[in-house]
């Protein structure tokens, strides 16, 4: 299945790359980026895939590449816009998460996808890092007792901001700030371990100097079966939480430090190699109630996971990895988030409005 990859920033050149080339069925075949020095390193990386300029062209040339898919990794300001138009040449689309800046315009995607008979998906990887693999592990397989509380943390030390960088922008449509960002890996990790939320309660905080989107911020959950979630993003956080610590009526499960894939992307490391996934033994959490306390070994993540479903997918038909109805379920929480900011997040049977 040859591939167009449209942006090669931090998601294209560090995530999606790498991955779309280390799985088996899938060949980068194309790289879409104006700029002249990440054009240089998509040359060097992937010397068998075509550099185009612009998306207009991408599309003018798809048929003739032979192209089966194509990966947005733009900012999130252009996601709608460069997703229409790879569906509008034919071809099924991946987005970067979040799917959209807003629920309505997910919608709008959506639907198009499905009028023109085409997959659309998201790239929400979290749900393959080990430590939530285990975690799901643990609450499925009953060693935790009925959950209680649900505590997930993406907590870094950045206390200086990046001046114009698109991720710090505040337009509405621009999809700046740490709710967006890591919120939408926090809130999908939740909702696909407990379902939609019936109540959502966020406090969004500016912490850096000159800060224009938010940089601190916090989310309770409360899922309809009972299970409480609580979510931290932060770019301030000088002393970071656990990344998981979930309570249930038998036990808990705390583990700290992050899935160790990203920094080895960040690092050049080709995925699949030996060890890949694999979290050291001194970073494993423990289970335990009271004075009792096991290590609990954690799972291998393994982000190829989703390319390979996703081929799967486009060839045989098969589930989709992430379908955007699950992604668009993000931004409606995302949206009641922001409203709770403002005094109250109500929802109805369908989940927050």
């Amino acid at each position: 299945m040859r591939v167009a990859l449209v942006g090669y920033g931090l998601a294209g050149e560090t995530f999606h790359a790498p991955l779309l080339k280390a799985t088996d069925g899938i060949e980068l075949a194309a790289v879409v980026t104006s700029d002249p020095d990440r054009r240089r390193r998509a040359e060097a990386a992937h010397p068998q895939a075509v550099l185009i300029p612009t998306v207009a062209e991408l599309w003018t040339r798809a048929v003739d590449l032979g192209l089966g898919l194509a990966v947005v990794a733009t900012p999130n300001s252009s996601h709608v816009e460069v997703a229409l138009g790879a569906l509008r040449a034919g071809l099924p689309v991946v987005v970067d998460k979040p799917l959209a800046p807003s629920a309505k315009e997910g919608r709008r995607l959506a639907a198009e996808a499905e009028r023109l008979g085409l997959i659309l998906s998201v790239f929400h990887n979290r749900r393959w890092d080990g430590d939530f693999l285990t975690v799901r592990r643990l609450i499925e397989g009953g060693d935790l007792g009925d959950v209680w509380r649900f505590e997930s943390r993406y907590e870094r030390w950045r206390p200086r901001r990046r001046p114009g960088a698109w991720r710090e922008l505040p337009g509405p449509s621009d999809g700046g700030g740490l709710l967006f960002d890591l919120g939408s890996h926090l809130i999908d990790q939740a909702v696909q371990l407990f379902g939609p939320p019936s109540s959502v309660h966020a406090e969004m905080t500016r912490r850096r100097e000159g800060a224009e989107v938010d940089d601190d911020t916090f989310i309770s959950l409360e899922h309809r079966g009972g299970v409480r979630s609580h979510l931290w993003a932060s770019a301030v956080a000088s002393r970071p939480g656990p990344r998981f610590r979930v309570l249930g009526s038998r036990a808990g499960y705390v583990v700290s430090g992050m899935d160790p894939q990203e920094e080895a992307l960040k690092a050049g490391e080709v995925p699949g190699g030996p060890g890949w996934g694999t979290t050291p033994e001194d970073r494993w959490g423990t289970v335990g109630a009271g004075a009792s306390s096991e290590t609990v070994a954690t799972d291998a993540g393994d982000y190829r996971l989703f390319y390979r479903a996703l081929v799967e997918s486009i060839r045989h038909g098969a589930p989709v990895p992430v379908p955007a109805a699950e992604a668009i379920a993000v931004l409606d929480v995302i949206e009641a988030a922001r409203r709770s900011v403002a005094g109250g997040a109500p929802v109805d049977g369908r989940g927050p409005r």
